[in-house]
């Protein structure tokens, strides 16, 4: 049983053609400034050319690059290119925005096929239980309480752990989402054990039948090996609850960030075992490009987009949506 699995246990709200428009609208206001962006760059590129050619292929690297797509995604994709190209010598540069869009969806899709393979599996009888993790200011708490709001609208029972013990404010903030989502906060005081309250939160969900469990933790600068060490903790004592959990280890990064975002994935996935990635505050922001990138280096699917500061604006991520609104369609 999977995270999507959850929303089929019991009956899930229908998403009406209402609802299905007002999403695809928020995903576009979303990333205008990322599509501007990125299809300004394009079209200065290709200005005045007749053929796709060696100097096109260069600055649509470039842009790619400039655009927080990051230089191991923008190689591949060029390489990809180049590569269709070459079959046809006279391929006209306006068709270079219908391949580059084909290629970024194929790159999404293989990426999340790979990942979905070996991802964990929970019994059907016990809560699924999700670790949340990242550093401070990425919108960590605030994902967790929308990820409780949409789970509760869709019928089912949410505890959420506030194992982000080092900051009173943070528990604080925690228990007014958890309130607002209809959800269970298991907490205790600023500085107690983060891995007792999690032990807590588990076996408090497992004797109430709780469907979710969502566990915040601490807003972890990413160059602390210390605290990091402490994620290894949290974990081993979840799973004397519930075996296999956290049955997922989701990363929550600040999409706004850029390329500092790929720093923080890299420091993290080698500090857990992250399985899944939320991208918060792609709402105003140029740097959207960064989806593309961390997802594909990373081989990290992403669940979850933030495109607002409402309880509804947690959006689940489908790749062929977003390169729809990324290309304006």
């Amino acid at each position: 049983m999977g995270l999507f699995d959850i929303f089929k246990k019991k009956s899930a709200v229908p998403v009406v053609e209402a609802e299905k428009e007002q999403d695809n609208n928020d995903l576009n206001k979303s990333l205008a400034k990322t599509k501007d962006g990125l299809f300004g760059k394009l079209a200065r590129a290709i200005a005045g050319k007749s053929r796709v050619d060696d100097d096109v292929l260069d600055s649509l690297e470039e842009m790619l690059v400039t655009s927080d797509v990051g230089i191991d995604t923008t190689l591949q994709i060029i390489k990809r290119i180049e590569q269709r190209v070459a079959t046809d010598k006279y391929m006209n540069s306006n068709e270079l925005q219908r391949i580059l869009k084909e290629e970024i969806t194929n790159l999404l899709e293989e990426n999340e096929e790979a990942i979905l393979e070996s991802a964990k599996e929970a019994n059907a009888d016990e809560p699924y239980v999700i670790m949340v993790v990242g550093v401070n200011g990425a919108g960590k708490t605030t994902t967790i309480g929308k990820l409780a709001s949409k789970l509760t609208k869709a019928g089912h029972n949410v505890y959420i752990g506030a194992a982000d013990t080092f900051r009173a404010a943070a528990i604080d903030q925690l228990e007014v989402w958890a309130d607002r989502a209809g959800a269970t906060i298991v907490k205790q005081q600023m500085g107690s054990d983060p891995a007792s309250v999690a032990f807590d939160t588990l076996k408090s969900a497992v004797a109430n039948k709780a469907d979710v469990v969502l566990i915040d933790t601490a807003g972890r600068l990413h160059n602390k090996i210390g605290l990091m060490n402490e994620l290894t903790k949290i974990r081993n004592v979840m799973s004397k609850v519930i075996p296999n959990a956290p049955h997922d280890v989701m990363l929550v990064l600040d999409g706004s960030t850029g390329q500092n975002a790929f720093e923080q994935a890299k420091q993290f996935t080698q500090a857990t075992q992250v399985t899944s990635l939320a991208i918060t505050k792609l709402d105003g922001t140029a740097k959207g490009g960064v989806v593309i990138g961390i997802s594909s280096q990373f081989k990290i699917p992403v669940r979850y987009i933030g495109v607002g500061e409402g309880i509804d604006m947690l959006k689940v991520f489908n790749r062929k949506e977003f390169v729809d609104a990324l290309f304006g369609e």
